[in-house]
């Protein structure tokens, strides 16, 4: 089965972002080099583990973390699945694989006071990308969506009268977004600002470059690190850690678990619970603080 029908059905069935599309791509990629070039073999379909084994073998020697082949693994079972999907193989050769243990990464939010200071008083440039910038980190924030959501939003999904956003998630989950008055109010100056771009009338997308053509999520992130570098020395700035910052802030006052989880679109609580911690840490501080039990 040709990789290209198993690219199409991520972006057709799946709908993964580019992004992800691409990695994947590029991971099997990897994997067929690997046992062209050391086991003489250009067919990954009909491989054992053992094969697989020696690559994990040779990404970990040329110094690659856990992590990273861990993803690539991944990428691999998620191909072996497609082909037992459409019946070329039976069994996965990666059906009794184990993942390699790694130390639990914890993804540090933004704080109330840094997202007040960007929103509020950094000063974006009066001009067409000054507006979008600031709209981009303000939807960010507001909503918790994900960067490929944001780059997908077209103008028939904003719904200024409700003040509600609609978007389309992974596996084409479609979920509708409450509004901040804020947000609104910047969505209307920006679509002011937006008529005027060339070729931007006829593009159904909501976000453009100043040339009139969709955006991309390269440029959402460079948005995000260069804003939140003038205020915040976390090392790492990014739309993923800002739909972080939206969770935690939420549960942090008080919100319900299974709300957060519906507004980020995800499918169990079990994804929804990895922000959590920061919010156990704010009731500890409370909790301490309050306790007529503990010492002052």
């Amino acid at each position: 089965m040709s990789v290209s029908a198993f690219i199409a059905y991520l972006k057709l069935e799946k709908n993964y972002s580019p992004h992800t599309i691409k990695a994947y791509e590029r991971d099997i990629g990897e994997f067929s080099t690997f046992c062209e070039e050391h086991h003489d073999t250009s067919s990954i379909t009909d491989v054992g583990y053992s094969l697989i084994r020696n690559w994990i073998v040779s990404l970990s020697d040329s110094g690659m973390s856990n992590r990273s082949i861990n993803r690539k693994i991944s990428s691999l079972q998620a191909y072996y699945k497609f082909l037992m999907k459409v019946g070329q193989i039976a069994v996965s050769p990666l059906v009794k694989h184990r993942a390699l243990k790694t130390e639990k990464k914890v993804e540090v939010p933004f704080s109330e006071r840094e997202m007040d200071t960007i929103l509020s008083e950094i000063p974006f440039p009066d001009d067409f990308e000054g507006m979008r910038d600031k709209l981009i980190i303000e939807l960010l924030y507001a909503s918790g969506m994900r960067r490929a959501e944001m780059v997908n939003l077209k103008i028939n999904d904003v719904d200024l009268n409700r003040g509600t956003l609609k978007v389309l998630g992974k596996r084409n989950k479609e979920r509708i977004l409450p509004l901040l008055p804020s947000s609104v109010e910047l969505i209307k100056d920006y679509l002011a600002r937006r008529s005027e771009v060339e070729n931007g009338a006829g593009s159904i997308y909501l976000f453009l470059t100043e040339n009139g053509l969709k955006i991309y999520e390269t440029l959402v992130y460079r948005v995000i690190n260069k804003y939140f570098s003038l205020v915040s020395p976390k090392v790492k700035k990014s739309p993923h850690i800002l739909r972080h910052t939206f969770a935690t802030h939420l549960l942090n006052r008080g919100a319900d678990l299974n709300s957060v989880k519906e507004l980020l679109g995800h499918s169990s609580l079990a994804s929804t619970q990895v922000y959590t911690h920061n919010s156990i840490a704010e009731l500890k501080k409370v909790h301490q603080k309050a306790h007529p039990r503990n010492k002052k």
